[in-house]
């Protein structure tokens, strides 16, 4: 079987381009809000409502994927919704119009993430899956390598001309739209037609899943419930006295790595097993945050990143492999689109919960607080979740 499929490069492409456009705008956000009146705590909230947006979409349209057995359809329209979404946020700086703006931009993420993770699971086998979503992160990965050193090309030129990357975003934004038109899926036979599909349809299918699904995306959404948006690591550099150049570069930084890192470690969760390359991943993530907050010269952030790099390349593909494994082929949209479901929820508490404890205590005390609940994560994974069987 070819492992790496043409639907499998024009999908990885579309995700480059996107996270290009994406990540060319993520470094300078949390900068750009705090210029036009955004106070931390706001933006902790914007982060949340917008992730929580999207998760309820996924579940929603990861059903309506499934019970259609339409992949493409998805894929192409939730890509154009977050391209056009990008020129947008610079019209205007009112709060409500940034927070709908946004939100339309991760509701395109919604629509998209469960057809086009079904898409890529179907294009690959049961000791492969980690293979191909670690490659797939690969490259959606390098797009976030390539967005931000744009941005910190034009910066270095037009200092503090943030609002004109907006527009310039929309370039790698319509590449992806474009491509999504070269995309084929496969034939298969629409199943559930007539089953009801809701935006909250993730609850009732939580309830109808296996324990084996219940107990892993348990372990994962209690993670998440902690795991805020790397937009406050980002405001911790700044805090620091970083400028935008070196706060940017770290981002990159921390990109490349995670780029160079996750084919690799999605070929060797494959060889020797999925748990142990996602625990190793959290033990990663446990160690920046216990110790970024103490570091106060920039070799020591630049270290931190490399870190945090590998914790993503080690956690977020293959987390979706992972329960594209244990469940029946007809259901993963809808298996990814309910955990992402939840996730974008507990994301929503996160950023909120991350924004009052740095509100309130300070960075050091967010950061403490978090590492320490990644390490019982990790205790709960090696204790209670046990090795993925294949499920046909």
């Amino acid at each position: 079987m070819k492992l790496i499929t043409r639907t499998v490069w024009i999908l990885s492409f579309i995700s480059l381009f996107t996270d290009m456009a994406s990540e060319m705008l993520y470094p300078i956000m949390p900068i750009y809000l705090r210029e036009i009146g955004f106070s931390i705590f706001l933006i902790g909230v914007l982060e949340g409502i917008a992730e929580a947006v999207a998760g309820l979409s996924k579940g929603y349209f990861g059903k309506l994927s499934d019970s259609t057995s339409k992949r493409l359809p998805f894929v192409q329209l939730g890509y154009m919704l977050s391209a056009v979404s990008k020129p947008l946020m610079a019209v205007s700086v009112i709060p409500l119009w940034v927070f709908i703006v946004r939100t339309f931009d991760k509701l395109g993420k919604g629509i998209r993430t469960g057809a086009r993770d079904a898409m890529l699971s179907a294009e690959t086998d049961y000791e492969n899956k980690a293979r191909v979503f670690g490659f797939h992160r690969s490259m959606d990965t390098f797009g976030a390598v390539l967005g931000p050193i744009s941005a910190l090309i034009f910066l270095y030129f037009y200092p503090q001309k943030y609002t004109y990357l907006f527009f310039i975003a929309f370039i790698p934004g319509f590449l992806t739209i474009l491509l999504s038109f070269y995309l084929k899926e496969k034939k298969t036979e629409a199943i559930n037609k007539k089953s009801s599909n809701s935006i909250l349809y993730f609850f009732k299918y939580w309830t109808e899943s296996s324990t084996e699904y219940k107990k892993l995306v348990s372990g994962l959404l209690v993670f998440a419930l902690f795991n805020s948006s790397d937009v406050f690591l980002l405001l911790f550099l700044k805090q620091q006295g970083f400028n935008d150049l070196l706060i940017i570069s770290a981002y990159i930084f921390y990109n490349l790595v995670y780029s160079l890192v996750a084919y690799p470690a999605g070929i060797l969760a494959d060889k020797i097993g999925l748990k142990k390359i996602f625990i190793a991943g959290l033990l990663f993530f446990a160690t920046v945050y216990l110790f970024i907050s103490h570091s106060h010269n920039i070799y020591l952030s630049f270290f931190f990143f490399m870190f945090y790099g590998i914790y993503s390349a080690c956690t977020e593909g293959i987390s979706k492999a992972w329960i594209s494994n244990i469940i029946p082929k007809k259901d993963v949209a809808t298996a990814i689109g309910t955990f992402s479901g939840f996730q974008s929820i507990c994301a929503m508490l996160a950023s909120s919960f991350a924004g009052y404890l740095w509100f309130a205590f300070g960075a050091v005390t967010t950061f403490t607080i978090t590492a320490f609940a990644a390490v019982l994560v990790v205790v709960y994974f090696a204790v209670f979740i046990k090795t993925p069987l294949a499920k046909k």
